[in-house]
């Protein structure tokens, strides 16, 4: 249901943002997604973020250009993956700009952009768990799978941010249960009835499948690592002087940008077979 509502929420705004543009407004929009001047040459995170943005606006092109090369089947898939880094991108832009509202060039440091950051996660983290449903599909994967899949990233979603945001003095218990949460995701594509479905299918979708679990096995942990350095408790001393926003920052390059291109391979090698 939160999933729905924020999308609903999003959907509107850009919506209205569209409706009511003029040549004058898109150039605004256009000199400001481009600015960069006010950044300071030290402000790495700010970087970070600027870099990003652009990345994933030009994995967005680069999805949704090329969908109309394949079969009709993955066509879909190509879809999510350009949504993914598309809304990725925007929330980006915003993020930026927060940090660059807040920066202080005395201390080197801004206001983390938490809730623009959760917000994102919680639109293009279940993108990313429907993006097994839809590989899968070939071999039978039901929408109980995609629906369960997308309810462990919710639950994995809120409870972290009710640690790093609402709740920091108990942050270890909420990251407690997010990272039980994600443990469940992984099991079941790692062992479950998603890994099953993927080598019923075998072959280029059994590779891609692959490739995607080891992105969750992997490129998630980068995540725990980030609320770790930006939430108190035990493991201050292993993660407190790392920035979160960077480490979150180059989590979400890998993963997003990492998720597309990986479906964007198996329609390739699937129109090859």
């Amino acid at each position: 249901m939160i999933f729905f509502v924020l999308l609903f929420g999003v959907l509107y705004k850009t919506l209205n943002i569209f409706t009511n543009l003029n040549f004058y407004n898109i150039m605004n929009l256009s000199i400001n997604f481009l600015f960069v001047s006010k950044m300071a040459p030290d402000d790495y995170v700010g970087f970070t973020f600027f870099i990003g943005c652009m990345a994933m606006m030009a994995a967005s092109v680069f999805f949704f250009f090329s969908m109309n090369s394949f079969d009709k089947k993955w066509r879909t898939s190509i879809l999510v993956s350009g949504l993914i880094t598309f809304i990725a991108a925007v929330h980006y832009l915003y993020m930026r700009d927060y940090w660059l509202d807040t920066f202080d060039p005395a201390t080197g440091l801004g206001d983390s952009p938490t809730v623009f950051r959760y917000v994102d996660w919680i639109l293009t983290v279940p993108l990313m768990c429907v993006e097994f449903y839809l590989i899968l599909k070939v071999a039978g994967a039901k929408k109980s799978m995609m629906w369960r899949l997308i309810f462990l990233s919710v639950i994995m979603l809120v409870t972290g941010y009710i640690g790093e945001a609402v709740d920091r003095e108990n942050a270890w218990f909420w990251g407690l249960l997010s990272g039980g949460a994600y443990f469940v995701i992984a099991y079941d594509i790692w062992l479950g009835s998603a890994k099953k479905l993927a080598v019923a299918a075998g072959g280029a979708v059994l590779k891609a499948h692959k490739a995607l679990c080891w992105f969750v096995l992997v490129g998630w942990v980068i995540y725990p690592i980030g609320y770790m350095a930006g939430t108190p408790g035990w493991y201050e001393g292993i993660f407190g002087g790392l920035d979160l926003n960077i480490i979150y920052n180059i989590g979400d390059a890998i993963n997003k940008i990492g998720f597309g291109l990986v479906v964007y391979t198996l329609a390739v090698n699937s129109s090859n077979e």
